[in-house]
C-alpha cells in the first residue's frame, strides 16, 4: 500500500509542530528568583512562558512606571494575567534579598 507523499509530509510537519509545543517549556528554570526591577531581557526569558516579547514588555513597563513595588504589579503588563502570574510567582522578586516581598 502506497501512502501519498503529501500525507507523509503533513504527518511529519504535524509531528514537528507537536514536538515544539510539548518541549517549548523545557528550558531550565532560574536557580534564584529573578528581580523584576533589575533583570535584563535574557534574565526574564529564563522565567517559564516568558519569551522575548513579554520580557521586553516587562522592561518597557518598568521604564515607564518605575520599579515594581509588589509582585502583583506584574499583572499590569500586557499579556500577563492572573494565570500567568501564578505560574511566575515562585520565580520572581521585586527586592534584593530574593524573598519575593
Amino acid at each position: 500500500m502506497r501512502v501519498p507523499l503529501l500525507h507523509l509530509v503533513r504527518t511529519w510537519v504535524l509531528g514537528l509542530a507537536l514536538t515544539g509545543v510539548l518541549f517549548a517549556g523545557s528550558r531550565p528554570l532560574p536557580e534564584h528568583p529573578v528581580n523584576l526591577n533589575t533583570a535584563t531581557v535574557t534574565e526574564l526569558m529564563q522565567l517559564p512562558r516568558v519569551g522575548p516579547r513579554t520580557a521586553q514588555r516587562i522592561i518597557a513597563f518598568r521604564q515607564e512606571h518605575g520599579p515594581f513595588q509588589r509582585l502583583e504589579d506584574l499583572m499590569n503588563v500586557k499579556g500577563i494575567g492572573e494565570k500567568t502570574f501564578k505560574r511566575l510567582r515562585p520565580y520572581i522578586t521585586v527586592d534584593g534579598d530574593g524573598d519575593g516581598s
